[in-house]
């Protein structure tokens, strides 16, 4: 069996190590991450990832039985941690989320090089003060935390050159969103009222755990049509009764470019984890975040250091709350009418496209790690 025959674009000048924890959180942000450092800016990138049917699914040229491929002209390694002849490490070095470099790759690490542990994203504000602390490791060797964040004192987010233009394009063309959505399996009469304006499209990312089926409710309490994009995890469960006005439509699992369309088309966006969450905010649309949950409730606090920094108009604020609350307050999901039924589609818009006008002139992630030099 041979992998993508595109070949691999220099010797490898980053070395982005992943393990899939999250489903697609963790590898959708550093398959983002590879393609932007050697595709766009240059520094050709061996991404190393535990569990490449995980990958497969999110980027489909991925061979999952091939310990070495290119693709897109990215090295892409099998990580095997009973690996013993390990290359030479490139000058910059990552571990995504803390996972931790195989003792003998780190073994290899000497004063030349740069080591980088990337951290997951908050908005709170302890990671000002963090971001770009060292770590002493054993043999002499300093590791750099990098925070990702919301102001300019983190290391910003990651985004693609042009991003913000490919949007607006997007966005201005309803001719193309409706022959999107016809690829996507939706009806031609749905499609056209979407881009007609004369229904709403919602797309939903979420966790199982999601009251998915009291939101729904909420939105045909509020009289208005709806197409529902469901990406897979996404149900409503079966005591859903249905509704003239809402329509449900599942989606199949999308590309990264073609989830990004979803998001830009869509009018309320539900999404989940971080790289969907960051995304929908780059996409300027209202959105709803379902945050990973804590045992100790610690996402209670990241969504509210979130919504202090964001800032979304008071009836989305509470509408995020209540999206989040746990499963059995049922306090708080089914009230779902005190939420937003006096919200303005047009302040949550003006709202959102300000907010991810203001993240798109934050510093940009892959271009904060390049600028730490080797050796610090």
């Amino acid at each position: 069996m041979t992998g993508p025959t595109i070949r691999p674009n220099g010797p490898p000048a980053v070395d982005l190590f992943c393990r899939v924890i999250d489903n697609y959180g963790d590898i959708g942000v550093c398959w983002r991450l590879a393609r932007r450092l050697s595709l766009e800016l240059g520094r050709p990138t061996r991404l190393w990832v535990d569990d490449l049917r995980a990958f497969a699914r999110l980027e489909p040229a991925v061979v999952p039985g091939l310990s070495r491929q290119s693709v897109a002209g990215i090295d892409v390694r099998l990580w095997n941690d009973a690996e013993t002849a390990w290359p030479e490490p490139a000058p910059c070095v990552i571990e995504a989320f803390a996972c931790e470099l195989p003792a003998a790759f780190r073994g290899r690490l000497g004063p030349g090089h740069t080591w980088i542990n990337l951290e997951y994203l908050s908005a709170e504000d302890w990671v000002e003060s963090c971001h770009g602390l060292p770590s002493p490791q054993p043999g002499g060797m300093v590791k750099r935390f990098l925070f990702p964040g919301f102001t300019a004192r983190t290391g910003g987010l990651l985004r693609e050159s042009g991003l913000l233009a490919q949007r607006d394009a997007w966005q201005a063309d309803p001719d193309r969103q409706e022959a999107f959505l016809r690829a996507l399996g939706v009806a031609g009469t749905l499609a056209a009222e979407i881009c007609l304006g004369r229904r709403r499209l919602l797309s939903v990312f979420c966790y199982p755990h999601a009251p998915l089926q009291e939101l729904l409710g909420f939105l045909s309490r509020r009289g208005e049509p709806w197409l529902v994009l469901l990406a897979a995890g996404a149900d409503p469960g079966p005591a859903w009764p249905g509704d003239a006005a809402i329509v449900l439509q599942r989606i199949p699992f999308l590309g990264q470019p073609d989830y990004d369309r979803v998001l830009w088309s869509a009018d309320l966006n539900l999404v989940r984890g971080e790289d969907s969450f960051v995304r929908a905010q780059l996409a300027g649309r209202p959105l709803l975040w379902h945050i990973y949950p804590q045992a100790d409730g610690a996402h209670q606090t990241k969504l509210e250091a979130w919504l202090a920094k964001a800032g979304p108009p008071p009836d989305l604020a509470e509408l995020h709350r209540r999206w989040n609350a746990a499963p059995a307050d049922t306090a708080a999901t089914g009230a779902w009418t005190l939420a937003s039924g006096t919200a303005s589609w047009q302040d949550w818009r003006h709202w959102a496209q300000a907010w991810s006008g203001g993240l798109h002139a934050l510093p940009e992630l892959a271009e904060t790690i390049l600028a730490w030099p080797p050796g610090e």
